[in-house]
């Protein structure tokens, strides 16, 4: 049986809490503190993952207890060292591959350093998280009834290695495209990379909250640790996919604005009967808060590469190219992996939710 590892790290309190339930009343300086101290550990056994040819993978994941700010603010040295101890521990019991999850796979090089030192083939799982995160964004659009040929897009975090192949996908599909992040010239340097695939009248935004007050449907892929987006800079109806994790929306949104379809892009339904299990309490589950039989298409991306044999270094660095975008879909779908139900701040978003939202969006666009 092939057999995978996934590092992983709390991208939230709310994680802190899930991954070690001891933590719960303690205070954020003291688990910060508690986190800087913790060696890697291996967190959960992965099993039941079948194809629907029969082929079945074993795995776990190994965390680095680390949250995003400590990824970023602590000697990259260090951070390093907590990764590759993680990658360690899963190589010890006998994974073939390795997936970076969130900040593991962001700080640094995008994963090329840790590639470079690790026992074993490395993929950040991006590849299938711009596909996934592309699907999602087109089926929210639909269920909420958007032209899309007549919509504006923005893409926040546009310069990243995943906003740019999304904006790249998306682009041909909508009617003007407004791109988003911090720096100006690097934005002037992608609109002009692209520019044959962009619509007419498409333009460069340093101030997010600018630039979704333009768009209908909005995509976020950033590293930023921050909310970036606040409930009145939505338009009324407005669809917005996330990538970023820690998310760039905060649960404000859903208590003030019913008329809005936030969805959680990057996650996909594997096949078979997966079950993550404890390995520090054996016959718990371990609870990622994504629901059962669902995973995050970085992981998922890792565990179609171990059912395919593919024991190489994947989807590493800044730059993606879209044919291997394409390749990752496909073998994700022979494999049985699909996307997943629509979901946001952690609850499924169902049918009856988004004629609530319509029905909201079109009450407040008929009073303006």
């Amino acid at each position: 049986m092939n057999k995978f590892c996934f590092v992983i790290h709390p991208t939230s309190i709310e994680d802190v809490a899930r991954y070690e339930p001891g933590a719960v009343g303690k205070g954020l300086p003291l688990i910060r503190k508690i986190l800087e101290w913790m060696p890697a550990y291996t967190a959960c056994h992965v099993t039941g993952v079948r194809a629907p040819d029969g082929r079945e993978i074993e795995g776990w994941f190994v965390a680095a207890p680390l949250l995003p700010e400590q990824m970023l603010s602590l000697p990259r040295e260090e951070v390093f060292a907590r990764i590759l101890r993680a990658i360690e521990l899963g190589a010890e019991l006998g994974a073939q591959i390795v997936g970076l999850g969130a900040f593991s796979g962001i700080v640094g090089d995008g994963g090329v350093t840790i590639a470079q030192r690790s026992p074993l083939p490395v993929t950040t799982g991006n590849a299938l998280t711009i596909a996934a995160g592309v699907q999602s964004l087109l089926r929210g659009a639909q269920a909420m009834q958007v032209d899309l040929a007549q919509a504006t897009l923005a893409v926040v975090g546009a310069t990243g290695s995943i906003g740019s192949a999304c904006l790249e996908l998306l682009a041909p599909h909508v009617g003007r495209v407004l791109l988003v992040a911090p720096n100006l010239t690097r934005l002037q340097t992608l609109q002009a990379q692209l520019g044959p695939i962009l619509p007419p009248n498409s333009a460069c935004f340093t101030d997010v909250h600018a630039a979704v007050r333009e768009a209908d449907v909005i995509l976020t892929a950033t590293s930023s640790t921050r909310e970036l987006i606040e409930p009145e800079d939505l338009r009324p109806g407005a669809v917005v996919c996330e990538l970023s994790l820690p998310h760039n929306l905060g649960r404000r949104i859903a208590e003030l604005r019913p008329d809005v379809l936030v969805i959680e892009g990057g996650v996909m339904r594997m096949p078979g009967t997966p079950r993550w299990e404890r390995v520090r309490e054996p016959g718990r589950l371990f609870d990622l808060g994504l629901g059962e039989g669902l995973a995050l298409a970085c992981m998922s991306e890792t565990m179609v590469l171990t059912m395919e044999g593919r024991f190489e270094h994947y989807t590493l660095g800044r730059g993606i190219s879209l044919a291997r975008v394409r390749e990752i879909s496909t073998l994700a779908e022979r494999c049985g992996f699909v996307l997943g139900g629509m979901r946001a701040f952690d609850q499924p978003v169902t049918q009856a939710d988004i004629d609530r939202k319509r029905s909201a969006a079109e009450a407040l666009r008929t009073a303006v």
